[in-house]
């Protein structure tokens, strides 16, 4: 939901095939959370292929069959910046500043 918050308040999109799990303090910390490997199989059924975990759930994904695995990426976070960095599209300078640079 913060990610969603953020991208309507900078007008920065989320990208389409990117899906996140964990708690959210106050203070922007990424709490773990359980049934990671539900979360990923049906996050792969619906054909995303972007996770963004908490990091101390890293070792959670020992439990995901390696044929799924191979097939998603991962972002292991600890904070909300972390979480906004692997989310969110860069803003529209930033597209328009690449885009006329190469």
């Amino acid at each position: 939901m913060a990610p969603a918050m953020t991208s309507l308040l900078t007008g920065r999109p989320v990208h389409p095939n990117v899906a996140m799990t964990g708690e959210i303090t106050l203070r922007g910390k990424v709490l773990p959370v359980g049934g990671i490997k539900e979360k990923v199989l049906a996050a792969r059924r619906a054909g995303i292929d972007t996770l963004i975990l908490p990091k101390r759930n890293e070792k959670d994904l020992e439990d995901v069959p390696a044929s799924v695995r191979d097939r998603l990426r991962f972002h292991f976070v600890d904070a909300m910046d972390e979480v906004l960095a692997a989310a969110l599209a860069p803003a529209a300078a930033d597209r328009e500043a690449r885009f006329a640079s190469g």
